[in-house]
């Protein structure tokens, strides 16, 4: 699209260069057109028309747009790690790509046609649709897998799917050209605005079908991927208005209007460019931004934050885990207190000190937690842990 301009320019030169009389071309030159475009390319820079300068800009900055979300997608693609999002970026990248034909198709309308350039719009204009509605659908049915069983089918798979889907309407419009062109013998700009509406039914089905599956993916188990859903949601129903709006406008405001034939190529480079930045607003740039965030880091849980719920440990005695031939009955453990204890009240008789002494064997054999135990156990005294069998002080 960079080199566009340049290739207008070429032209414009040699036309200028062939032509016999550059008095007469001269003086035809619209006003805004001094730098050297001629017919059949004035409408590009006529002031007269201002639809035709509107729509080139906005057409030139749509494919611009479209070519910088597609390199920064290509660039950061590596940065990508889960396949849940991976799988999109093959359908974004080929709904970039349609965006971008649509864009450029709308140039093809600021010119004046010939049989070549009619030939041009016929085939292209409902091929370039059913390739952005058919990224739409299976967009649709990846967010629908996702919701659902939290899988997506491949990246690989859904773009073949959206080529192929968008190859029917390519056959479509390929039978129409050679019925009415090569059978008839008509000339390719000839034919009526109700024959041109009819061939693409097929996109409108597409259309729907997106929607529809739009719909449904809202239903989804997950709440994840429920906004990628709402913006493919209004993209589908924003589509939907724009055609039955291009369409009226096309079969019967013109004639209403009493401006049937003059006003027909206009409708229809309004309804690309705004058909373009309408995927490009409402669909790729919300999921190009869905699939490049990153995903968002766990955080370890804080203790010392009151306002958490404490994560209790498990408040049931140990008792039950431990075998019935390993348990410490009462009276096996008053045996050995006493031994223990009168042990010790000889071995201080004998060394002449009478004075009662605490017993630390008994306190030994009491779990006592310490105070990181009782923080992660959220304030409560654990029970002691099956292996528990004393403190060794002694």
């Amino acid at each position: 699209m960079a080199l566009f301009p340049v290739l207008l320019l070429l032209l414009s030169v040699v036309q200028c260069g062939s032509s016999q009389d550059p008095e007469e071309d001269s003086s035809a030159v619209p006003r805004g057109c001094g730098w050297g475009l001629v017919r059949p390319y004035t409408l590009l820079c006529d002031l007269d028309s201002v639809w035709g300068v509107a729509v080139e800009s906005a057409a030139a900055g749509g494919a611009l747009a479209a070519i910088l979300l597609g390199l920064i997608i290509l660039c950061r693609l590596h940065h990508v790690s889960e396949a849940e999002k991976r799988s999109g970026v093959g359908p974004i990248l080929l709904l970039l790509l349609g965006i971008l034909g649509l864009f450029g198709l709308s140039f093809a309308y600021l010119i004046e046609r010939d049989e070549q350039l009619c030939l041009l719009r016929r085939a292209l204009w409902g091929l370039l649709f059913a390739l952005c509605f058919s990224c739409l659908l299976v967009q649709g049915v990846r967010l629908r897998r996702l919701g659902q069983e939290r899988r997506s089918p491949g990246g690989c798979a859904l773009t073949g799917l959206a080529l192929g889907l968008s190859a029917v309407q390519g056959i479509i419009a390929a039978e129409w050209l050679l019925l009415t062109v090569l059978r008839e013998g008509r000339a390719a700009c000839q034919y009526l605005p109700l024959d041109f509406s009819l061939a693409c039914s097929y996109v409108l089905a597409l259309l729907l079908a997106a929607l529809g599956a739009a719909s449904f993916a809202l239903c989804g188990k997950t709440r994840q991927w429920r906004c990628n859903a709402i913006w493919l949601l209004a993209a589908c129903l924003l589509s939907l208005l724009l055609w039955v709006a291009w369409v009226g406008f096309y079969l019967y405001g013109n004639a209403w209007l009493g401006r049937s034939p003059d006003w027909d190529e206009p409708a229809l480079a309004i309804a690309l460019v705004a058909q373009g930045w309408l995927l490009l607003l409402f669909h790729a740039v919300p999921e190009a931004h869905s699939c490049l965030r990153s995903p968002p880091q766990p955080s370890a849980p804080d203790y010392f934050d009151t306002s958490q719920a404490p994560s209790r440990m498990r408040e049931t005695s140990f008792d039950e885990d431990i075998p019935l031939s390993h348990r410490q009955f009462p009276e096996n453990q008053g045996y050995g207190f006493d031994e223990n204890t009168a042990g010790l009240r000889s071995a201080g008789n004998h060394n002449g000190n009478t004075a009662p002494r605490p017993s630390a064997p008994f306190r030994s054999n009491v779990y006592q937690p310490t105070e990181m135990t009782m923080i992660l156990n959220g304030g409560a005294v654990p029970s002691a842990p099956p292996t528990y069998t004393g403190r060794q002080l002694w």
